[in-house]
């Protein structure tokens, strides 16, 4: 049978940025996988284990070269797209660069857009009690035809994880946006995948819903060009942000550099879990 994640039958060629493999599509592109995905898993019932679809991002490149561990993780995932502008930078070091950033807080209208379309619906995990509800009714009210199953705070203990999967069973969304911040997000999808058989898509979010909720504004169009995105929000959150940036923008200036490859990663170990552990086993070990 056909690979359902495959655009137009061709496989997205994958490139290693940072030390993470990254799907090189547009936004639009990944929308289109995102309803291949989530229509395969209605017609596959409890045999669809959900698609993991993560993020990347100086801060993850940072924490991938840092911690083995959550570098694992990450490439647990089917799908990591570029979400910071410095990804997309790094890329054109190589044979294949990227055709545009994926900017969650861009993707998540692209994605609604198409939910929209063919009728998918979304469960808004994470953020605070207030956050959640101020970002779930934004998003109700710029698409209001889009069907958002169930909602749920990102405050919870690690013994309610399994309540909170038959929670989001039950609502039986398509997609999953979780925003728990990295790494608890990815950690958080990678632990509890096997818990939401028949969800198509888990998508970490990040701060997407401060965004929706707007606690936090984006940066000027010509900053976010520029990969100065993480400088409009320092200035504006000093005291939370000023030492992470500090700290993480040089050590992940250095292996997005080091970490990236001019050739793009063997077509034939792109897709499937087979194949996506051997691709795995390479960038980890």
């Amino acid at each position: 049978m056909m690979d359902q994640r495959l655009e137009d039958g061709k496989a997205p060629a994958l490139i290693c940025i940072g030390g993470l493999p990254t799907i090189c599509l547009t936004r639009q592109g990944l929308a289109n996988i995102m309803v291949k995905d989530c229509k395969t898993a209605r017609l596959s019932g409890d045999a669809w284990l959900p698609s993991l679809v993560f993020s990347s991002n100086g801060q993850g490149v940072a924490l991938a070269a840092q911690e083995p561990g959550f570098r694992a993780t990450m490439c647990e995932a089917d799908w990591i797209h570029a979400d910071g502008q410095s990804i997309v930078f790094a890329s054109r070091l190589t044979k294949a660069p990227l055709p545009e950033r994926i900017a969650t807080t861009d993707f998540i209208h692209d994605a609604s857009q198409a939910a929209v379309a063919n009728k998918l619906s979304f469960f808004m995990f994470g953020g605070s009690e207030k956050q959640n509800e101020a970002a779930t009714l934004a998003l109700q009210e710029m698409y209001p035809d889009l069907i958002i199953a169930g909602r749920r705070s990102g405050y919870f203990r690690t013994e309610d994880e399994e309540d909170i999967c038959a929670q989001i069973r039950a609502a039986k969304p398509d997609i999953l946006w979780i925003g728990l911040g990295k790494p608890l997000q990815e950690q958080w999808s990678v632990r509890n995948r096997h818990r939401l058989n028949g969800v198509g898509w888990i998508k970490t979010c990040g701060g997407l819903y401060a965004f929706l909720a707007g606690d936090a504004p984006r940066a000027p169009q010509w900053m976010q060009n520029l990969g100065l995105e993480w400088l409009f929000r320092t200035i504006k959150e000093p005291r939370r942000l000023g030492w992470r940036y500090l700290t993480t923008n040089p050590y992940s200036f250095y292996h997005l550099i080091a970490g990236t490859r001019r050739i793009p990663l063997d077509p034939k170990k792109q897709h499937g879990l087979g194949q996506k552990r051997t691709m795995r086993d390479e960038l980890v070990m």
